[in-house]
């Protein structure tokens, strides 16, 4: 060993343009921050927004829309997608700071806000983010056990019959969704997760598709459900008090269908610099918000036509649907592989902050910063972190035991929507956007934004009213082992 490092040592020091080479060809595989080169572009950036925005949201909007009738359904739909978009073009703004195109990097949302904010509304900002985070991977959990549960309750249907029961335990399928996660939770970060969240936005095209299709069948097929402009009739389907509360959670279910703010810096972070990733991330935020916002009219309204005021929560595992048995279990697989990527695309930032806090905590320990290599057939070498490989999968254990416990479906996925939309989709862009532009107090936009910002709190508010009411009456009535 000796003997070849003097060998190599005597050449580099007889060829002393080699050292200039390899300090060059080391700055073409980083950027100027010093971590390795960024090659992410607007598509791939469009993936992870799709897997992101289009996930279980989708399947509760034509319930969503027979709470809120043809008048207001629509248009709750079409104004959370405009707000969404434009607060989304002002918080990629803030990747860099102070200057969009030229400041330094913010590789996280609490970073963006400390930069911009600070105090203790980077605490707040982390508090909300993380949380709903945490929030969001144990309702994916729930979510997916009961894409999984449907598969085998429409084969036990299409082969016994709809009169029987087909009571299935989600339990194992959440079991066996967590075995799944701990294998791809071991991938680093989200440079290594395009491929995955790829695989998940094709699925989520594929899920959507079906539901939309077999709504127009439905409907094509003489079905005449029973729609109003003002959604559920008091007096004929709910009583008033109930009408005014699955409003409120409608509104919360729509909003939680939009939340991707929470992993928008994160997902920015991994564009390359040229063209500026403010702009790519803006054209991803377009093309990923409009493509959704189409899925979610049709989804929403043609389910809607379809199932009427009587429309079910999930209209694909609530069983709107019995036939064609395959159809109704390829949209359920769809829905399973989708989730399982948007679970890696919601925990990234959360194993991200803990690793980040551990390695400047104990940087002497091995066990936190060290890799060792595995060769994988096909693949090669793949360094495995001791500390990767425990956190994450404890991580994993924690939300699934928690998912165990507390499977809830519509009103948890509304509590979500209208816990995390006003503070990380609203308040904090708008926040960094008057900081960062300084835009004069009491101008007329300043004053505008301040209206935006108000009305959103009180739709997050009363959307967090009704899923709390709604989460209240199904604590009463749930039974811990009862199968599905």
């Amino acid at each position: 060993m000796a003997k070849e490092f003097q060998k190599n040592a005597m050449f580099i020091e007889q060829n002393p343009h080699s050292a200039v080479l390899e300090n060059v060809d080391f700055r073409k595989n980083v950027d100027e921050d010093g971590r390795p080169r960024r090659t992410g572009t607007w598509v791939t950036a469009s993936a992870h927004i799709i897997t992101a925005v289009i996930g279980s949201g989708v399947l509760s909007l034509a319930w969503a829309n027979a709470q809120l009738g043809w008048a207001a359904g629509p248009a709750v739909l079409m104004a959370f997608s405009f707000i969404t978009y434009f607060t989304s073009t002002l918080l990629a703004d803030c990747y860099r700071a102070p200057d969009p195109f030229t400041g330094k990097r913010n590789y996280t949302y609490m970073d963006a806000v400390k930069s911009y904010l600070g105090g203790r509304k980077v605490r707040l900002c982390g508090l909300a983010q993380y949380g709903n985070l945490v929030g969001i991977t144990i309702g994916y959990i729930i979510t997916a056990s009961i894409s999984m549960v449907a598969v085998r309750r429409s084969n036990c249907f299409h082969k016994h019959g709809h009169s029987e029961k087909c009571s299935i335990s989600s339990y194992p399928f959440m079991i066996i969704f967590a075995c799944i996660q701990m294998v791809l939770s071991q991938i680093p970060n989200f440079h290594d997760l395009s491929w995955l969240s790829i695989l998940a936005a094709i699925m989520s095209f594929a899920y959507s598709s079906i539901g939309v299709g077999l709504s127009i069948a439905k409907v094509a097929g003489g079905a005449h459900a029973r729609t109003t402009l003002t959604g559920v009739t008091v007096g004929v389907d709910v009583s008033g008090s109930e009408k005014v509360w699955r409003t409120f959670q409608a509104i919360g279910d729509i909003a939680f269908a939009y939340a991707f703010s929470t992993v928008l810096i994160e997902i920015q972070d991994t564009l390359k610099s040229s063209p500026p990733e403010n702009r790519s991330m803006k054209k991803a935020t377009l093309a990923g918000i409009s493509t959704t916002t189409t899925f979610y009219v049709l989804c929403g309204c043609i389910g809607y036509a379809a199932f009427g005021n009587s429309a079910p929560g999930n209209f694909l595992t609530g069983f709107g649907f019995y036939e064609p048995f395959w159809l109704i279990d390829l949209a359920n697989v769809c829905i399973a592989i989708h989730l399982i990527g948007a679970y890696q695309v919601f925990c990234q930032p959360i194993y991200g902050l803990v690793e980040r806090y551990c390695h400047n905590r104990w940087s002497e320990s091995k066990f936190i910063t060290g890799e060792f290599a595995v060769n994988i057939p096909f693949h090669g070498a793949y360094y495995v972190s001791p500390f990767r490989l425990v956190w994450r999968t404890s991580y994993v254990v924690l939300t699934t035991v928690i998912a165990m416990i507390f499977p809830f479906f519509n009103d948890f996925l509304g509590l979500l929507g209208a816990a995390s939309f006003w503070p990380l989709t609203v308040y904090f862009p708008i926040e960094m956007h008057i900081a960062q532009s300084k835009t004069p107090k009491y101008s007329f936009r300043w004053n505008m934004l301040k209206i935006l910002s108000g009305a959103c709190l009180i739709v997050s508010i009363v959307a967090a009213a009704g899923s709390v009411q709604g989460l209240a009456k199904d604590v009463k009535t749930y039974k811990p082992f009862k199968t599905q």
